[in-house]
């Protein structure tokens, strides 16, 4: 008796490997859901520093105390707090008091907005602010205390290039592709031009931001209980 090849008998897409929600189905309904992991904390490759902490919870305090007014109809999810990062990133600044902040994905502007009353914000993305059809800046948004730059600083020629300006801010908002890899070469160029200052980075809990966020060497602190609820984290260079 001759056998067909297995292809010819089995339907090939049994053995389509299943999805993770197939796997791991959500225990709860939610309007958007990532998946993440815990792990342990005792043997995380860095900790925070005393200064570190003091920081985050003066930043904290500082959001629930922030009444964002942004000029414009933004939405109403701006506002939310926990939750969102808004106001802890208007918080934060308060706290810091730096003269620039770097901001490394401008997208629809929101954050860029929340910080720019108090500092001069200077905010990164490879593509033109215009061409985000959501967006909320306006032209007349930019001057002293907002600029766009276009270009990638995970490229060492483009952060090189811009190097005196990124090691003259006190906080960096690195808010881009939350695949992990960018923000890797993000921070190896940073160290590479000597950063001295605070980073604040968004959803650190979302799947492919866990490896990166967890090899971190420099001292860091979770702060998602008062961030984005995808994970926001606060890093010291020193």
């Amino acid at each position: 008796m001759l056998f067909s090849p297995l292809s010819d008998m089995v339907n090939p897409m049994f053995w389509k490997k299943p999805s993770p929600k197939q796997v791991l189905p959500p225990p709860v309904r939610a309007a958007h859901g990532e998946y993440s992991m815990i792990l342990s904390m005792h043997d995380e490759p860095s900790r925070p520093t005393p200064d570190l902490i003091d920081v985050a919870i003066r930043a904290a305090a500082e959001a629930g105390r922030v009444k964002l007014d942004l000029g414009r109809p933004v939405p109403e999810s701006t506002h939310l707090w926990p939750g969102e990062h808004y106001r802890l990133l208007a918080g934060l600044v308060r706290v810091l008091k730096p003269k620039t902040v770097v901001e490394i994905g401008t997208a629809t502007g929101l954050s860029a907005l929340c910080m720019r009353e108090h500092c001069r914000v200077v905010t990164f993305d490879v593509v033109p602010w215009h061409s985000w059809k959501n967006t909320v800046l306006r032209e007349d948004d930019f001057g002293k205390q907002l600029v766009q730059h276009v270009g990638d600083l995970g490229q060492w020629a483009v952060m090189e290039k811009h190097g005196e300006l990124m090691r003259e801010a006190g906080l960096v908002f690195i808010d881009a592709t939350h695949d992990g890899e960018l923000e890797a070469r993000l921070f190896e160029n940073l160290e590479r031009i000597n950063y001295r200052g605070y980073v604040l980075m968004d959803d650190i809990r979302v799947w492919t931001m866990l490896k990166m966020w967890r090899e971190i060497k420099q001292p860091k602190l979770d702060l998602t209980s008062f961030g984005h609820w995808s994970g926001t984290g606060l890093v010291l260079f020193r």
